[in-house]
């Protein structure tokens, strides 16, 4: 394997998520990976073909700004990246994407609303995509027109605080905004104020979420919260908390998230300096996996119980 794929996948397995396209050969898998480019020798956004072997082959890419996060439409041709840019030049691109030849084609870029986009995530219907600005504290809503290209914001929602990390918490960091399974929620991590702030989502508005949250879960203080992922079967949440390394087990009932146990991503008396980032249940609801960059740079495998807890 070359050093570019070497570094792209390093990057894609300790940096930033990856998304997996079925493929048409046996035993392998179709990858579409992001990348940061700024001072790197990544062009942009990557097509592999990732094979059962361990080995990677490049079928295609295309060049983009610092494009760290992707979403992919459902049931649509389309792809989703933020453009992870501060001075105000944060940004969204829309794509047209041909998952056998690997052909991109850019529909159009659109700003984001708030510096250092980090997440993008759509609806099932693909009707509006939901952007988090980690330096702006903030996160916009985009209209998804016929054709897969994206509006202005159609909402920008602005998040206030700080908390205990002074250094990393010093105002608020939105890092991600998550559709509830039902489609009834938008659920909002907010690393700078340790906050989970569930806002109501009516995808038939043309606002589609509440102006403010209708409910708001503080973790604990100097956890960082950063991703969640729903059970496929229960009603439960699971967040990864970046600065404490952790996983925290929520009940997620009629709009409210409930504290049912946090632990932690490493072996205790092993406490390094923390990245946690991605977190993932398994399609069958039996196993969470989560990431942890910086001093670990590995995942952790938790089996779930049949209450949900770890």
């Amino acid at each position: 394997m070359n050093p570019l794929i070497k570094r792209l996948l390093t990057l894609v397995i300790a940096l930033i998520p990856f998304f997996s396209i079925n493929a048409q050969k046996s035993g392998s898998q179709r990858l579409l990976i992001g990348s940061y480019t700024n001072g790197t020798v990544s062009d942009g956004i990557y097509y592999y073909q990732f094979n059962a072997n361990g080995s990677a082959e490049l079928i295609s890419k295309t060049a983009a700004a610092d494009p760290s996060f992707l979403a992919i439409a459902a049931n649509k041709p389309n792809i989703y990246a933020v453009n992870e840019l501060g001075n105000g030049k944060g940004a969204v691109s829309a794509y047209q994407f041909d998952k056998v030849s690997g052909s991109f084609q850019l529909l159009n870029t659109v700003l984001s609303g708030g510096d250092h986009p980090c997440h993008i995530s759509t609806d099932s219907k693909n009707r509006f995509a939901f952007v988090s600005n980690y330096s702006g504290g903030n996160f916009s809503v985009m209209r998804i027109e016929a054709d897969g290209s994206l509006s202005n914001a159609v909402q920008t929602i602005q998040h206030t605080g700080s908390s205990a990390n002074k250094i990393r918490q010093e105002k608020p960091h939105v890092h991600s905004a998550f559709i509830s399974p039902d489609e009834k929620y938008l659920l909002v991590q907010d690393l700078g104020t340790d906050l989970i702030s569930v806002y109501g989502l009516n995808l038939n508005n043309t606002r589609p979420v509440s102006e403010k949250p209708i409910s708001v879960f503080q973790c604990n203080p100097g956890d960082g919260p950063r991703h969640i992922s729903f059970h496929p079967t229960k009603p439960i949440v699971y967040a990864v908390q970046e600065l404490t390394g952790s996983v925290t087990v929520l009940n997620f009932t009629k709009g409210a998230l409930k504290k049912l146990q946090q632990v932690n991503m490493f072996e205790k008396g092993d406490e390094k300096k923390s990245g946690a980032a991605d977190i993932h249940v398994s399609p069958d609801g039996k196993f969470l996996y989560a990431s942890n960059r910086v001093d670990y740079n590995n995942l952790a495998v938790f089996k779930i119980g049949p209450n949900g807890w770890l």
